[in-house]
């Protein structure tokens, strides 16, 4: 078996890359999802028959634990909580990492990474510790984005003074530590290295904001794969290797589309986060000198029904108030009465990327329906209604018009531009970033303040009578 090892990998490696480019579109995404599987299964079981295996008594026992864990967990997840979930999952990968690097520091000569004197080999220390660190930092980084977005800890950046040279000392403590290995070999020095790691990853995320949190999400999986790949190094294990680079490859691409998406850079995200929890204002119609209009259900159903194309905006509104069933029965109500429909989706809606693609598949919504924000912002000019469900500052036309808002240019949805805009939202509050949005005062737009789920089935009973 060992002889075919390597061609198992090869095969499962390949299964892997297949399933990020079936992951890429919603019409291949569970066909990317089973070539996931398949590699996976082909990973586990080459690994298990090859000889260096002895004992498979530990490894049933965690596999059935894992794996029970992981069945119940993906059977009672609400489709809302699968950003947390990530986050969550982000951790236990780094911590991982961490403790196979402990095994592989503590008994050396069992991954073949003794040298000819007896020591671990300065390359696989290197390795080694930049395993060990990329995944502690994970470790704590993803346990703190998994409490913002899971609401234990304040979405607002927590910043302090000189936060930004505590995180360089930190680091290059770390980049000391990790030299005094190599030169030392020592325990100590070792287990210093997680702590400061551990310390740099709480440091480093809990002053970003809950606005940036997808790309912070986005990152720790990158740094995941990275940690996998480190001790892949360390291991001599290929596939190891190959899958945590493309982790880490595609973590890392992702976050940069994120950014491009808010118009921030990565540095910036780091450096300077935004955005927190939502505002409490109530439902009120006007705030300052401003004054919105408030309508109801029936004056919405009579609008959309009078129309002849009706765009639909999700946002993370519509992902806690799963209304995305009420949705697309309002679409199909639509559509029998001649009403061309579509959905409008920005590529950091909800709290990470295809987050409301894969609520909308959920409810059965095709897949032409859908449009990407470059395919469709020219569109809404010649729309007659837009139904924005739970969206707020990717319909922010701040971004494009107020410099000094936190937002500004940031690509945003043009809804602004329809002949009627009607926002649901269950009050008059500023969206996930802080910034209040002017379009609720626009003249062309009607607010509609109740929960995402109950408005949208009053709309279609209104439709039905």
């Amino acid at each position: 078996m060992s002889s075919l090892a390597p061609l198992a990998y090869l095969v499962a490696s390949i299964c892997f890359i297949m399933a990020l480019r079936g992951l890429s579109s919603p019409v291949t995404a569970r066909q990317g999802m089973l070539f996931g599987m398949f590699g996976m299964a082909l990973a586990i079981g080459t690994t298990l028959m090859t000889p260096i295996v002895q004992s498979y008594s530990l490894i049933v026992v965690g596999i059935a634990i894992g794996g029970g864990i992981g069945y119940v967990i993906a059977k009672k997840i609400a489709m809302t909580d699968l950003p947390q979930l990530v986050a969550a999952f982000h951790s236990l990968v780094g911590l991982a990492a961490v403790m196979v690097a402990a095994a592989a520091f503590y008994s050396p000569a069992s991954y073949g990474i003794v040298g000819e004197n007896g020591q671990i080999k300065t390359a696989s220390l290197i390795e080694m510790a930049l395993g060990v660190a990329i995944g502690a930092l994970t470790f704590t980084g993803s346990i703190v984005a998994w409490g913002k977005l899971q609401g234990v800890i304040s979405g607002k950046p927590l910043t302090f003074k000189g936060q930004h040279a505590l995180n360089a000392l930190l680091g290059l403590i770390m980049v000391g530590l990790v030299v005094t290995l190599c030169m030392t070999q020592s325990v100590v020095v070792f287990w210093a290295i997680v702590v400061v790691a551990l310390i740099l990853g709480v440091s480093m995320i809990v002053p970003i904001g809950g606005a940036d949190m997808p790309v912070i999400v986005s990152m720790l999986n990158s740094y995941s794969g990275w940690a996998a790949a480190g001790i892949g190094f360390t291991l001599h294990n290929n596939l190891l290797i190959v899958t945590g680079a493309l982790v880490g490859a595609s973590g890392a691409i992702l976050s940069y589309i994120m950014c491009k998406g808010m118009n921030r850079s990565f540095l910036n995200v780091l450096l300077g986060g935004f955005g927190g929890d939502t505002s409490s204002a109530g439902p009120v119609a006007t705030l300052g000198d401003r004054t919105a209009k408030i309508g109801s259900a029936e004056d919405a159903a009579w609008i959309m029904k009078n129309a002849s194309s009706v765009i639909i905006v999700p946002g993370y509104g519509m992902a806690v108030a799963q209304a995305q069933h009420a949705l697309r029965e309002m679409a199909d109500v639509l559509k029998k009465e001649g009403v061309k429909v579509r959905y409008a989706i920005h590529p950091v809606a909800g709290r990470m990327p295809g987050h409301m693609n894969v609520l909308l598949a959920e409810a059965n919504v095709p897949y032409d329906e859908v449009l990407e924000l470059e395919d469709i912002n020219r569109d809404f000019a010649q729309t007659d209604v837009v139904y924005v469900i739970g969206a707020n500052d990717i319909t922010n036309p701040s971004a494009k018009t107020d410099p000094s808002s936190p937002i500004f240019g940031m690509p945003v949805l043009d809804v602004e531009k329809a002949k009627t805009v009607l926002f649901v939202k269950r009050s008059m509050g500023s969206g996930y970033a802080g910034v209040d949005n002017p379009l609720f005062f626009a003249s062309n737009t009607m607010m509609l303040l109740d929960d995402a789920k109950k408005m949208t089935e009053n709309i279609v009973k209104s439709m039905e009578h």
